[in-house]
């Protein structure tokens, strides 16, 4: 797919990548949720949400965060956006470390980061209109735009697909699209650098998530914007993204851009998910093995040693078990966290060809 800058010259989505500025660096990011009982409210375990996270992301791209869900990826979106206090780790804005910034230093750089929220009835105060809705960062952010409030108000919401019209109207009156629209629009308000976008699409009917999705890649090219996308519709990634990070457990366990990925997953785990993407045409279904992964999720109270997904994992050996895997560069920006990858390049295994018996379909 490739699409047309403003000097009308096309490129490939997602090319270039490597060469732009990093905006985003997050190092060992951590957050643990405590859980407490009696009456001292001791702490007596914890949900380990996140467990040390490391990825950049670059001006200008798309990073999408895939994996099942209570994997930690709405999680990780509130950690970027400061909504949450990480446990530990590093988070750093355009080389400035933001990681435990108090409100009033944090507050300017609101209008650098923000948020689309995934459920677009909840996220949207009933009690407003969605002129007060969309204009309340100006005032939180004591913004004056030239021309007014009002009319910088109807000039977003016509970048989003609206009727200015709507200015007064109540959110209850629009269609869960048209809702979601707003969201945009106020997220839009202060021109942020990075958008963090939990889902943006989950919650509306399969018509609109098509609209929705092309209107945030217009924006994309329009404004210059960067997303954290947070999603598990792995066909909707594969459309907006240029890179792809797949989380499982509170870790990042393969992290690729996008074509790559899907052509050449490496992590067993990905290799799953993968299998799992439907396939439009009905003559190509029966080339491809749907996987099928035996078990539950662990809990993430107490998570099992080393690599997280040996409980699992068709190609788990002993090793798995007391050894965590290092998410290590396999291929060209293709960063893979396991012991036994599939579709490595020859030579990158951690044991010699012929060590792993093939796997039975049947077992996974």
């Amino acid at each position: 797919m490739t699409v047309t800058d403003p000097s009308g010259a096309a490129r490939a989505e997602g090319a270039g990548t490597a060469e732009r500025r990093e905006l985003l660096k997050v190092t060992g990011l951590v957050k643990h949720f405590p859980i407490r009982k009696g009456l001292l409210q001791k702490q007596v375990a914890a949900v380990q949400a996140v467990d040390g996270l490391d990825f950049t992301v670059r001006e200008g791209e798309t990073l999408s965060l895939v994996g099942e869900s209570g994997c930690g990826k709405s999680t990780t979106g509130r950690l970027i956006t400061r909504l949450e206090e990480p446990t530990a780790g590093k988070i750093e804005f355009e080389d400035r470390d933001i990681t435990h910034l108090k409100d009033g230093p944090m507050r300017p750089l609101r209008r650098d980061i923000q948020m689309i929220f995934q459920d677009p009835y909840s996220s949207l105060n009933p009690r407003h209109t969605v002129g007060k809705i969309v204009s309340a960062p100006f005032h939180l952010q004591d913004v004056k735009p030239e021309g007014g409030v009002k009319k910088a108000v109807q000039d977003l919401l016509e970048l989003v697909g609206l009727n200015p019209e709507h200015y007064n109207r109540y959110p209850h009156e629009f269609s869960g699209g048209q809702r979601q629209r707003i969201g945009i629009a106020r997220t839009l308000a202060l021109k942020p650098r990075l958008i963090v976008a939990d889902e943006p699409v989950s919650a509306l009917d399969v018509s609109i998530q098509a609209q929705v999705v092309n209107l945030l890649e217009d924006l994309q090219d329009e404004l210059n914007l960067t997303y954290v996308m947070i999603a598990h519709d792995l066909s909707v990634v594969r459309h907006v993204s240029d890179r792809v990070a797949v989380m499982y457990l509170g870790k990042i366990v393969e992290i690729a851009d996008r074509d790559p990925l899907y052509e050449r997953p490496m992590h067993p785990y990905t290799v799953a998910l993968m299998s799992a993407v439907p396939i439009p045409d009905t003559k190509r279904r029966h080339e491809r093995e749907r996987i099928r992964l035996q078990g539950d999720v662990p809990s993430p109270i107490n998570p099992p040693p080393a690599c997280r997904f040996h409980t699992r994992c068709w190609k788990a050996q002993d090793i798995c078990k007391t050894q965590e895997p290092p998410l290590v560069e396999l291929a060209p920006r293709h960063q893979v966290a396991c012991h036994f990858p599939e579709n490595a390049p020859a030579g990158t295994s951690d044991t010699p060809s012929g060590d792993v018996p093939p796997a039975d379909p049947g077992s996974r």
